[in-house]
């Protein structure tokens, strides 16, 4: 069965110790994953050629057609002409990535007149292929909630309005430019973000979101001491309501495909300063497919393999 995990962090380069696209995709082969798409939040952003190449040149020889990665975006034309020139002429770049609120590295757009400029950019340069976003409202984020001791905090820091509202937000500024790509809604882990795709979906908008292993498995009670401050992530674990009708949500088909957003850090950065964000959740994978997904969320087979490879072939079509 051919497995497909469209959104993995991989490290390497000045953040080798935590990771190397060896060693995930080494990973990745273990859980029964044959391709990974690498998102770009490393230390040195991947927006250009320059660190396109880069990144390529770390595959190992002979895994080169089981790794991809995305460009990331930001509110500047050139660097936009450049992202998706490197969309149109590299065969390894899988999308465009646009992180709409800080999370793990610099790259973000947080403001939403750059978001707007954006898409009306990528519109004007007749993008037709896949910007993936993390949604979280940097307005309605609260950094001071967060207390280390109690890792649950986190989760109210980051709260379920701040995803859902970013969602809505795309979803406007995607319609109002005419966006020709499609939108791909990553992590979602709200309920009502999800609904929000949906009516976005009814509007005629190409709009996909990818639901994680932690946030059907785990809920924000599990975020207790040491495991708690590791299972610190962005956007955070939910409420046991939300789980349970995020679950349901996926049952029903409303969500398009498992990704991990796996994203490894030492243990002394997430149980120590600056306690960082990210789970490495690729780890689950096979679990997850083979046991949770069936025996929790009551999905067959058929269901399975769509939500693990055939829709995310479907929507990378161009691509794959």
């Amino acid at each position: 069965m051919s497995r497909i995990d469209p959104h993995v962090h991989c490290r390497d380069e000045e953040q080798w110790r935590k990771a190397t696209i060896a060693s995930v995709l080494a990973l990745a082969d273990s859980q029964g994953v044959g391709m990974i798409f690498d998102m770009p939040n490393t230390h040195r952003p991947v927006i250009d050629e320059r660190r396109v190449m880069e990144r390529l040149a770390l595959v190992p020889v002979g895994w080169e057609d089981r790794y991809w990665l995305y460009v990331g975006v930001t509110g500047d034309r050139d660097q936009l002409v450049e992202a998706v020139r490197c969309y149109n002429t590299i065969p390894q770049v899988i999308g465009l990535k646009m992180f709409a609120g800080k999370s793990v590295g610099d790259l973000s757009v947080t403001e939403a007149t750059d978001q707007q400029y954006v898409y009306r950019t990528l519109t004007d340069l007749r993008f037709r292929g896949v910007l993936a976003v993390h949604c979280e409202k940097e307005s309605l984020l609260r950094p001071n909630r967060w207390r280390a001791t109690v890792p649950a905090s986190h989760c109210s820091a980051r709260p379920t309005k701040a995803e859902a509202e970013s969602v809505k937000d795309q979803i406007r500024f995607a319609l109002d430019a005419e966006f020709q790509g499609r939108l791909h809604i990553c992590h979602v882990s709200s309920p009502k973000s999800i609904m929000a795709i949906e009516e976005g979906r009814h509007l005629g908008l190409r709009v996909t979101c990818g639901v994680t292993p932690h946030h059907l498995m785990w809920d924000r009670s599990t975020m207790v001491g040491e495991v708690g401050r590791l299972r610190k992530m962005n956007p955070p674990l939910r409420g046991k309501e939300d789980v349970t009708a995020l679950r349901d949500m996926v049952r029903i088909g409303l969500a398009n495909w498992f990704e991990t957003d796996h994203a490894p850090h030492t243990q002394e950065e997430k149980l120590g300063e600056p306690y960082m964000s990210g789970y490495p959740s690729l780890e689950l994978y096979d679990e997850f497919v083979a046991q949770f997904l069936p025996q929790v969320v009551g999905l067959t087979s058929e269901r399975i393999q769509a939500m693990t490879d055939g829709n995310i072939v479907e929507a990378f079509a161009d691509k794959l």
